[in-house]
C-alpha cells in the first residue's frame, strides 16, 4: 500500500531530504496528487484550450550573412512581444545536447541514497545542489520539480561523462549569447565592445534566475508554457501558449535584465511547466548574468526616445 504525506513537511522530506525527487511519489504508485501539488484552481492551464506559440524558430547560422538584419527584426519582434523564441542552427551540436539530456536522465535515475547525497546542505561540492524550487514562505503551491543546480564540467564530470562535451557547451553557448545580445542591445543604440559584453553576462555560468538570458533545453516531452504579456499589442494577451519542443532548437528567453535595459520594450513574461501524467521529462537551463556589483538602469539611448526611464537603477547581486 502506498504511503501518504500528511503534511508538507513529511512530503518535503521524502522528495529532498531523502533523495527521492518527484519521481519518487509517481514510483510509489499513489493514485492521490499530494495537496501540496495541487496549483489554485486560477492558476492551472488547460492545454485543451492554450494555443501553441506561432513564432517560428530562428535560424541563427543567417547572423552572419547577408540576410543578418531580417534576423535581427525576427529577434525583436519575438522579445518585443513574448519574450521568448526558439532558435535553431545555433552551433551548439546537436549530439551534445542529447548527450546533456542523457546526463540529467542519468542523475534523476539513480537510487535515492545517490541524489541526497548531493543536497545543499551536505553536497561535497559547492557547485553541485539537489533540492525543490518551492519556497514554502512565497508560493500556495509546490510547482511539482525537483532541480539539481549545477555547473556543468562538474556534474559531467560527477556522473563519468564526457567533460570535453561539457565544456564545449559552455563555449558554444556563450558565443550564441554574445551574438544574441549583440543584436538586441544594439537594436537599442548601445555601442558595445568585448569589455562591455563580458560584463553583461558573467563567464562562470551560474544556475540563478532573473538574469540577462535564459537557454533552456526541452526534451521531447515538452510542458512549457509563456504567459503573453498584458502590455502587448496582442489578441492573445494575458493567455497561456505553449512552446512546443522542436528537435534540435534551444530556447531563449528575456530575463528582468535585458527588460530593464530596454526600459520594458523587451518582455520577461511569466512562465511554467505544466507536468505529465504519463512520462518524466527534463528541463536544462542555463541562467546568464551581468557581473556582480554592475548598476542595472535603462539605457540612457532608449530613456532619451522614451522621454523617461520606467525603472530605478540599482545595483545588481545575486541571490540563490
Amino acid at each position: 500500500m502506498a504511503p501518504s504525506f500528511d503534511n508538507e513537511t513529511s512530503l518535503f522530506n521524502f522528495v529532498v531530504r531523502d533523495g527521492n525527487g518527484v519521481k519518487g511519489i509517481v514510483d510509489l504508485g499513489i493514485s492521490k496528487v499530494p495537496q501540496a501539488y495541487i496549483q489554485p484552481p486560477a492558476e492551472q492551464i488547460n492545454k485543451k484550450h492554450a494555443s501553441k506559440c506561432e513564432i517560428p524558430p530562428i535560424d541563427l547560422s543567417k547572423l552572419d550573412g547577408p540576410d543578418h538584419d531580417e534576423v535581427v527584426n525576427q529577434i525583436v519582434r519575438a522579445v518585443e512581444t513574448l519574450g521568448f523564441f526558439q532558435v535553431v542552427n545555433h552551433g551548439v551540436p546537436i549530439e551534445l545536447l542529447d548527450s546533456l539530456k542523457q546526463t540529467a536522465h542519468n542523475f534523476f535515475g539513480l537510487p535515492p541514497e545517490r541524489k541526497s547525497v548531493y543536497r545543499k546542505e551536505v553536497s561535497p561540492s559547492p557547485l553541485v545542489k539537489y533540492g525543490t524550487s518551492f519556497v514554502p514562505e512565497k508560493e500556495k503551491a509546490w510547482k511539482g520539480k525537483t532541480i539539481l543546480a549545477w555547473l556543468t564540467p562538474m556534474m559531467m564530470k560527477l556522473f563519468n561523462s564526457d567533460l570535453d562535451v561539457a565544456l564545449q557547451y559552455l563555449k558554444t553557448s556563450h558565443e550564441m549569447v554574445r551574438k544574441l545580445l549583440e543584436a538586441l542591445l544594439g537594436n537599442l543604440g548601445a555601442e558595445l565592445d568585448d569589455s562591455k559584453i563580458d560584463a553583461f553576462i558573467e563567464k562562470k555560468w551560474t544556475s540563478f534566475r532573473y538574469g540577462t538570458l535564459t537557454i533552456l533545453l526541452q526534451d521531447g516531452i515538452g510542458g512549457l508554457y509563456v504567459k503573453v504579456p498584458q502590455d502587448v499589442n496582442m489578441e492573445k494577451k494575458g493567455e497561456w501558449v505553449k512552446i512546443p519542443p522542436i528537435s534540435g532548437a534551444l530556447v531563449i528567453n528575456i530575463g528582468d535584465i535585458l527588460k530593464i535595459w530596454s526600459n520594458g520594450r523587451y518582455k520577461s513574461a511569466e512562465h511554467i511547466i505544466r507536468t505529465t501524467s504519463t512520462k518524466s521529462r527534463v528541463l536544462i537551463p542555463i541562467f546568464t548574468s551581468p557581473q556582480p556589483t554592475q548598476k542595472i538602469a535603462p539605457l540612457p539611448q532608449v530613456v532619451k526616445k522614451d522621454g523617461a526611464a520606467r525603472y530605478k537603477e540599482f545595483v545588481f547581486r545575486l541571490h540563490e
